[in-house]
């Protein structure tokens, strides 16, 4: 993810927290960004590679939000229910700061892997569909 595309997720989830959006919404945002992750990637890696990667960013993530702790099973797909009612249970700021972090993490792990160029054409209409689609502004 470019430093735009990472300000602009954090900049709409900051704007969604504080335009009076709830954590649902910020969470139904932020696990369709994931699905959409899933969607671009899954044809490419598999499913258990995107799970794996989720549960990576999810398991770096939890050092500074503990309550995203998962458990210790390796994933056959990522837990969308899960992360889902994590974020609902927190305020709204929380929520959207733990999902810019998590959508960052996840860009950044993929691009160690694979290469910026590459995670950014992976990726691009994931960014596309939540900073603007119609799906992202309906959720918030």
């Amino acid at each position: 993810m470019q430093s735009q595309d990472g300000d602009g997720i954090e900049a709409y989830l900051t704007r969604a927290g504080s335009g009076g959006a709830s954590s649902r919404q910020v969470a139904a945002g932020v696990t369709s960004a994931f699905q959409g992750i899933d969607r671009e990637l899954a044809p490419i890696i598999g499913k258990r590679g995107v799970a794996a990667l989720y549960r990576r960013t999810v398991h770096d993530a939890s050092g500074t939000y503990p309550w995203l702790a998962v458990t210790k099973e390796i994933p056959t797909a990522m837990d969308m229910t899960a992360l889902e009612a994590a974020l609902v249970a927190q305020t709204v700021a929380d929520a959207a700061d733990a999902g810019t972090l998590l959508l960052r993490s996840f860009h950044k792990l993929l691009t160690t892997l694979v290469g910026p160029s590459m995670a950014e054409r992976l990726l691009r209409p994931v960014w596309a569909t939540f900073l603007s689609g119609p799906s992202a502004k309906d959720n918030m």
